[in-house]
């Protein structure tokens, strides 16, 4: 990318639409709110830039301005984000779907947005006892193997920030809802590749999920089912060759992923 102090380029139209990227990015990163001298800082850009991209994006609903004075994401990136993710679902089922056939059971994807876990893409199990998780839906990421996957792939201070500072709830009687534990399973799924959800979402359910590496979002995949049905599946392979498995697809749709 062009130094952030280079001045747009008269025949470099490319240039500025790098910026205006790189500064919504900035204020996703942000969590979707700052200041403009806020924004200068996290992206790097001159202030005289951000003034200019910041107006443009306004103008066409990208950005908006709130009573405080500090700039937000706006509503039109919205069905931006619907139509990316519906579109994400459709690329990956084809993995999706290879990895319900090695396993016989639900496989899911999902992306981190906005502090919450969304599931944007399923291949349901052939088996008349399943996991369905409607695609769209939004879930706390410290309770299930997605969500954990996603946020060991954060640094510890992002994953602190994506967490905030309210008590973790408890879906069950087996969700962690203390930091340093759950900050522990995450170094160890950096460590090994791979998180499990033992009944912390919903009683009786299992889950083994992985990242999805290149990806240009925090993304992970999964497979999902009756918790003594996905026990055995781990037993049968013996737990690394089924990890291997999912690794293993995770890579090929990450390389289709990657920008």
């Amino acid at each position: 990318m062009p130094s952030s102090s280079a001045p747009d380029r008269a025949s470099g139209g490319v240039q500025s639409v790098e910026r205006a990227f790189h500064l919504l990015e900035a204020l996703a990163d942000t969590g979707g709110i700052a200041t403009l001298s806020e924004l200068s800082n996290s992206s790097g850009l001159p202030m005289p830039t951000i003034h200019r991209l910041v107006r443009t994006l306004a103008q066409q609903g990208y950005v908006r301005q709130d009573s405080a004075r500090r700039y937000t994401l706006g509503p039109r990136l919205i069905r931006l984000g619907e139509t990316a993710g519906r579109l994400l679902g459709s690329w990956a089922r084809p993995y999706l779907a290879e990895l319900m056939e090695a396993t016989g059971e639900t496989a899911n994807l999902a992306v981190l947005e906005g502090g919450e876990v969304v599931y944007v893409g399923q291949v349901q199990s052939r088996r008349s006892m399943r996991m369905f998780t409607e695609v769209g839906r939004r879930v706390q990421p410290h309770c299930t193997g997605v969500g954990k996957a996603l946020l060991a792939q954060l640094p510890e201070t992002e994953a602190r920030t994506v967490l905030g500072s309210q008590p973790l709830p408890a879906h069950t009687e087996f969700t962690v809802t203390d930091r340093d534990e759950l900050f522990a399973q995450l170094a160890q799924a950096r460590e090994v590749g791979y998180v499990i959800d033992d009944q912390e979402q919903e009683i009786g359910v299992r889950c083994i999920a992985v990242a999805v590496p290149g990806a240009p979002t925090p993304t992970a995949l999964s497979v999902s089912g009756p918790e003594a049905r996905i026990r055995a599946l781990e037993e049968q392979s013996g737990g690394e060759p089924l990890v291997s498995v999912m690794q293993g697809i995770a890579e090929r749709l990450g390389s289709v992923l990657a920008p």
